[in-house]
């Protein structure tokens, strides 16, 4: 049996390519059935996600998966093999289970930490499992996958610190305020990376969140993403006193946002604090905002620089990861090579022990009656010469398993000690 993994991610192909590979809802578990009918393809899983599209199988020793596989890809994905090809890397054996545990640990995704990865290749599995294409090797090493990741994330700080933009201000508006529940939002702006920001304050458990735009339309549109409310844009000053959080990225060429109206502002609150996520560029709001008590103000630089000092801190929560998967890439190699002989070890033990009890009793009658400490001394002599006789085959079978003469040597010791099957 043979373990490869092919496909395709954010790091040798481009959206388009990577679009045109994706498998649509309900299109994996199709072509899974197909799968299940190829012959020497023993099990088999297929990962889709917005940056990756992978096939992992593992297939009789005689099939050829590496081309299978890339063949396979591009005939379900209705593209050209020749067109595919450049795109694609392949891994096989121990490369192939270090890729997948890399993969579901989050540490070769766009984003090193990012959780969603995990979620998908569980619904994957589950997938895999439900069309009967994972039942052996395959099953055993996802869902010894899963808890690699899940010894990342526990024993590491892969997934503590915020490396985009929206999870900087969100990491920043929580040193602020604490707790981030019950607090309200103002999106001035309808721009991707606020969209993105209140997304993930609106996880972090923010009560409320409003939107302002110079068109109604686009408002409209985030605000009902949000469940939010609309307040008109040529007031939107007015309700600054509501608001704990606001996220401009308006494309005024101009200040939106000045330190006499935050003043005024600040005031009114009673001079509770305000976070200001200025992300726009040209800056909407007057750098002298900042000079205001309870008034925090960052721009996309501010951002940046959070987001850079975290990749710093990721990185070497990222070495350490790599450590642990090392680790639990020759645990499993381990366990996978003692279950690959372990019918042999079992017969040749079992054979052994047929002859030793066969030889005793041939024996038997010339000895004449023994006492109970004779025949614990025939016990003691037979099962010490039967396990140096096994010693050395089973020290071979467990030393080459898993290798490529692993099989002929399993064969040898099969045939020598007369084992059927």
């Amino acid at each position: 049996m043979r373990f490869f993994l092919t496909g395709l991610s954010h790091r040798t192909a481009p959206v388009d390519v990577r679009e045109r590979l994706a498998f649509p809802t309900g299109e994996v578990e199709a072509s899974l059935r197909v799968l299940k009918q190829e012959p020497g393809i023993r099990e088999g899983i297929i990962l889709s996600t917005c940056n990756r599209v992978e096939l992992a199988v593992t297939a009789d020793g005689a099939a050829d998966a590496r081309a299978f596989a890339a063949a396979f890809l591009a005939r379900v994905r209705q593209v050209s093999p020749d067109w595919l090809r450049p795109y694609l890397y392949d891994y096989e054996g121990r490369d192939a289970v270090r890729h997948l545990f890399r993969v579901a640990s989050s540490l070769d995704s766009m984003v090193v930490g990012e959780p969603q990865i995990l979620g998908q290749l569980k619904d994957a599995y589950a997938a895999a499992k439900a069309e009967g294409t994972v039942s052996g090797f395959l099953d055993t090493t996802l869902t010894r996958a899963f808890t690699v990741a899940k010894r990342v994330r526990t024993e590491t700080e892969i997934g503590q610190s915020a490396v985009s933009i929206s999870f900087a201000a969100v990491e920043l508006a929580r040193e602020i305020f604490g707790s981030l529940a019950g607090r309200s939002v103002l999106l001035v702006g309808a721009g991707k990376m606020s969209d993105l920001a209140a997304r993930h304050l609106r996880n972090a458990g923010v009560s409320s969140i409003a939107v302002t735009n110079r068109t109604r339309e686009r408002a409209e549109e985030m605000a009902a993403l949000f469940g939010g409310m609309i307040i008109d844009y040529a007031a939107f000053t007015d309700y600054l006193p509501q608001v704990d959080i606001v996220i401009t990225s308006s494309g005024a060429p101009h200040y939106i946002l000045n330190r006499e109206q935050m003043a005024r502002v600040i005031r009114a609150r009673r001079n509770r604090p305000v976070f200001i996520i200025d992300i726009a560029v040209p800056r909407n709001v007057e750098p002298a905002v900042n000079t205001l008590d309870n008034v925090f103000l960052y721009d996309i630089d501010d951002l940046q620089r959070v987001v850079e000092t975290n990749r710093v801190q990721r990185r070497s929560a990222a070495e350490q990861a790599e450590r642990i998967i090392d680790e639990e890439v020759a645990r499993l190699e381990d366990r996978m090579r003692e279950r690959e002989v372990a019918p042999t070890i079992t017969d040749l033990k079992a054979q052994l022990e047929q002859w030793r009890l066969g030889e005793i009793a041939r024996v038997r009658g010339k000895l004449g009656p023994l006492t109970p400490q004779q025949e614990e001394a025939i016990e003691i002599l037979t099962q010490g010469l039967v396990n140096k006789v096994a010693h050395g085959p089973i020290t071979e079978l467990r030393k080459h398993a898993g290798h490529t003469h692993g099989g002929a040597i399993t064969e040898a010791i099969r045939r020598m000690f007369r084992l059927g099957g």
